[in-house]
This record gives C-alpha cells, sequence and structure tokens, in this order.
C-alpha cells in the first residue's frame, strides 16, 4: 500500500473514487485536500454529519433572500466562521461574492486564503445555484 507523507494533510478525493490499476481509493493531498475541503464545507448543511453536528455552512437556507448589502454581510461571515472552526489549515484573507449572475441564479463565493504552513497565497471559487434546475425546458 502507498503512504502518503503530506505535512498539510492527505484524504479522500469527494466524491470517493476507485482505481482499477491500483486497487485503491483515489487520494488528495496538500493544496488539492484543502480545496476538496473547502467545496466540502460550504456544500454541507449544519446537522447532516452525524459526529458533528454544526460541520458546515447552511447556504442553501439563503437561497430565497433578496440580495442586499446585509445579507451579503451575513453569508461572509457564516463562511469565514465555518472555515475558522473546520479548516485550519488556512487564513482566509478576503471573502467576495459576486452577485452579477443573480439574475441567472448564481453568486459566486470568492475565497483568497493563505496556508498557514506553507504562506502559499491562493484563491478558491465556490458557485453557489440559488436555481438548480434553470436549463429545464417548459
Amino acid at each position: 500500500m502507498k503512504t502518503f507523507n503530506s505535512f498539510l494533510g492527505t484524504g479522500w478525493g469527494f466524491p470517493p473514487t476507485f482505481s482499477k490499476d491500483t486497487l485503491q481509493v483515489s487520494m488528495l493531498s496538500d493544496e488539492e485536500d484543502i480545496q476538496s475541503s473547502l467545496e466540502i464545507l460550504l456544500s454541507t448543511q449544519q446537522g447532516e454529519r452525524v459526529m458533528l453536528h454544526k460541520y458546515g455552512c447552511n447556504l442553501n437556507e439563503m437561497v430565497f433572500e433578496p440580495m442586499t448589502t446585509t445579507f451579503k454581510t451575513y453569508i461572509k461571515d457564516m463562511i469565514q466562521t465555518a472555515i475558522l472552526y473546520y479548516e485550519p489549515r488556512i487564513d482566509v484573507k478576503k471573502i467576495t461574492l459576486d452577485d452579477s449572475r443573480d439574475a441567472e441564479g448564481v453568486i459566486l463565493v470568492m475565497i483568497e486564503y493563505v496556508v498557514r504552513s506553507t504562506n502559499s497565497r491562493y484563491n478558491f471559487v465556490y458557485p453557489f445555484y440559488k436555481n438548480e434546475g434553470t436549463q429545464v425546458k417548459k
């Protein structure tokens, strides 16, 4: 079995995929693992995880809210708090919401962060879809 010696962490990718060649689960390491972790954190509703009831970010509850300055500030704070508690490998520098495609039901959440142990800067863009079935033909 192959061992992974990543100081930033190694974990299963999501969704889990398996390699026919090695007969093992595909693993993610380092910055790729952090990006996957952020995507999972922002996609998870609080209460979904059995052993971590407060894990997640309840973005789906915000689907029908108007995009006011107060609402944007609330979303940024909710994301900042979730990352603070559940992704200790990074320091968030800035969270920006791009609502230019709000009429299409898409809000882009841009997170600028620094990996603590390497002091490397990265960006993560999470597309939050307010309308899941926008391409449905009537």
